[in-house]
């Protein structure tokens, strides 16, 4: 997938949106697919989880087939997100991460993520999203970048081999923070791609998210688009912080994006039967303003 700015006089193709799963937690992801689809979403973005699609449970492959099966039926186009809380460890959330102390626990999130990367290949999705994680007490930031640029090495090799697009994703509070630090991890991993979460940026300060579109249009794997106040790691329906979501829409429209735009309402799962359609409506509404027919 390329989305390097093409000749400015075709024009731009309607955006693609995909809905999180880690905002339908309540419900059975049978059932949560279904809602995206008779929404009129383009895709889904599945967190994959022990409640959405266990990656350790029985039958993998089988479950794998069963899941690409579903998602060409409903005719849904797929990104991985690799977010889940309390999947590798019941005490510790996101634990552990490519920034573990012990190679045990850093062997276990890259045997989690290429797991990720095969539901991804057998469903032939768009993309990988994956994050850091956040260096525990005692463990330098010199040490914190050597296990985490070896994570990913092994990360982005698996990808290869499944021909899948693996994604890094800053993320506020972790090793790879800003897109700046994501720059530094991709220096080593020429061919890993960003996940921009949009919302993140107005949490850092770093850049405003239109911008950020139009800078890394040729790196973007993957989009994810919420409202979220200045300064405030809160995923928020639209219309409730400070994202400036036409800008943003704009913005994808003028690099001619063609991946799926990912609305993440983390905190919304239990609503999600009437924010999955009011998401997607908003969106609709604010691409029509832009671009009148």
């Amino acid at each position: 997938m390329s989305n390097s700015l093409p000749d400015a006089s075709v024009a731009a193709p309607r955006l693609r949106y995909a809905y999180n799963t880690n905002g339908a937690s309540n419900h059975r992801l049978d059932d949560a697919l279904l809602l995206i689809a008779e929404a009129g979403y383009d895709g889904v973005a599945l967190t994959i989880d022990h409640h959405h699609h266990d990656p350790f449970a029985p039958d993998f492959t089988g479950r794998n087939t069963r899941l690409a099966n579903q998602l060409r039926e409903l005719n849904l186009g797929l990104v991985i997100e690799t977010g889940a809380r309390y999947l590798l460890d019941p005490r510790q959330k996101h634990e552990p991460t490519l920034l573990a102390p012990s190679a045990t626990g850093r062997a276990r999130r890259v045997e989690f993520l290429t797991r990720c990367l095969d539901v991804c290949a057998a469903c032939q999705g768009e993309t990988v999203s994956f994050w850091a994680g956040v260096p525990q007490p005692g463990v330098e930031k010199p040490q914190a970048w050597d296990w985490l640029l070896e994570g990913v090495h092994q990360v982005e090799a698996a990808a290869r081999e499944r021909g899948v697009i693996a994604s890094l994703e800053p993320e506020p509070g972790m090793l790879v923070e800003t897109v700046d630090d994501y720059l530094r991890v991709q220096a080593a991993v020429p061919s890993l791609r960003l996940a921009l979460d949009t919302g993140h940026l107005l949490v850092t300060g770093e850049r405003e998210p239109a911008a950020a579109v139009r800078e890394f249009a040729a790196q973007i794997g993957t989009v994810a688009l919420e409202d979220m106040r200045r300064g405030v790691h809160e995923h928020l329906p639209f219309g409730e912080g400070d994202m400036d979501v036409p800008t943003v829409l704009q913005a994808l429209h003028a690099i001619r994006f063609s991946g799926l735009v990912c609305v993440e309402m983390s905190r919304e799962s239990p609503r999600a039967h009437l924010m999955i359609p009011q998401s997607l409506a908003y969106l609709r509404q604010a691409e029509r303003q832009l671009l009148p027919a």
